[in-house]
């Protein structure tokens, strides 16, 4: 039995991979019928701070893993202490969700990354505009996600600005990197010290939210490589047990660590339909202690996430959209489609190289679904 901290759309594809391997599933997520609860064999509705309800998980599971890393870590520590079996570690967490605590950390493993400085008052503001200089990044050291909690600043006065709207809250101040592209590697590594990872994705936001991601990456072969031997790098020094994702920004051909994510991760849905293993399979295999897969990449892919528009909670085009034979389609059962919210995506296959046309394909694909608040005979409900 597998517990799952979060009944979002990663505990979901991690439970369909699970119950087809033969596990059961029981998710905690404090929203009734969650996308990893429709699949899971059990949800237990409760906030992820409520340490009875995570306790209770605890005693009814063999494992306890998370999907997602802005959890209470004092209930990732209140299990470990009750000798619970948890992966990834609270130690992962600890550093995970402290963008502090993740750049140095990554400094330490001779990671390169962004200068950057912590940043508790106007003194500490005018320090880092001496030393890192501008533009910059002001973020929120923890709980930020999808560019929430971040402020783009131009100046002394911007930086001001953006610690006041933080509103007390930790902060980081780094220097702003125009890079060429960002790349993420999912890596996965087992309790034995097996480690493997798969091809890098080259990934597209807009305002923060990853919108397409593009695999293999178009990037130098020794680029490509250098960040699978970083990734890996740190996967051995966190001792980190289960799928995790690092990100890079690729400038002037040099690879800075931008962020870990600690759990699968959504520039590795690619590895549903474009792999034989996927990264939710390999995270099943890593903490019930099952053989990793050497990943393989069969065919390239482009991946495309469908946000919700705020118009309504049913989905059109599927039928225009999956004329195309090259595209499959992933719904995450979410009932309210609210704008920018992930709602699913679909993996565009494709033989040979990724191209321009390629990529536009897979836009274009995307700009047949639209969302209403009314369903008719093409209608797939969200």
């Amino acid at each position: 039995m597998i517990g799952v901290i979060g009944g979002g759309q990663l505990g979901r594809m991690f439970a369909l991979d699970a119950k087809r391997m033969g596990y059961d599933v029981i998710t905690l997520d404090p929203q009734p019928g969650s996308p990893c609860g429709q699949i899971a064999d059990e949800q237990i509705v409760a906030s992820y701070d409520d340490f009875a309800a995570v306790e209770r998980l605890g005693a009814r599971t063999d494992i306890v893993t998370y999907e997602f890393e802005n959890i209470a870590i004092e209930s990732v520590r209140r299990l470990e202490t009750r000798g619970y079996a948890v992966a990834p570690s609270s130690r992962v967490l600890e550093i995970t969700q402290d963008r502090v605590a993740e750049k140095t950390f990554a400094r330490d493993c001779g990671a390169a990354v962004a200068d950057f400085l912590p940043v508790s008052s106007d003194d500490d503001i005018r320090m880092a505009s001496e030393r890192i200089g501008y533009p910059a990044v002001i973020k929120i050291v923890s709980g930020g996600y999808d560019g929430k909690g971040q402020w783009r600043v131009s100046d002394a006065n911007a930086a001001f600005a953006a610690r006041e709207q933080a509103a007390g809250a930790r902060l980081i101040f780094e220097r702003w990197i125009a890079f060429e592209r960002e790349i993420s590697v999912v890596c996965t590594r087992s309790a034995r010290g097996e480690v493997v990872s798969y091809p890098p994705a080259e990934n597209e936001h807009d305002a923060g939210i990853l919108t397409l991601s593009i695999v293999p990456a178009r990037v130098a072969n020794d680029v490509a490589e250098e960040a699978r031997r970083v990734t890996e790098r740190i996967a051995h020094a966190l001792e980190i047990v289960g799928t995790f994702c690092v990100e890079f920004f690729v400038a002037d051909g040099a690879l800075l660590v931008n962020e870990i994510a600690p759990r699968p991760h959504n520039s590795g849905h690619y590895t549903i339909d474009a792999t034989p293993c996927s990264q939710y399979e390999q995270h099943v295999r890593a903490i019930c202690a099952l053989p990793l897969s050497p990943p393989s990449l069969l065919r390239s892919a482009v991946m495309v996430n469908i946000l919700g528009a705020g118009t309504g909670n049913y989905l059109h085009g599927v039928d225009e959209l999956l004329k195309d034979p090259s595209i499959v389609l992933h719904v995450y059962g979410k009932k309210h489609a609210p704008n920018r919210r992930k709602m699913g995506h679909f993996t565009m296959l494709v033989d040979g190289p990724i191209t321009e046309n390629d990529i536009a394909r897979g836009r274009a694909a995307r700009s047949l679904l639209r969302w209403t608040g009314s369903a008719d005979d093409e209608a797939l409900t969200a």
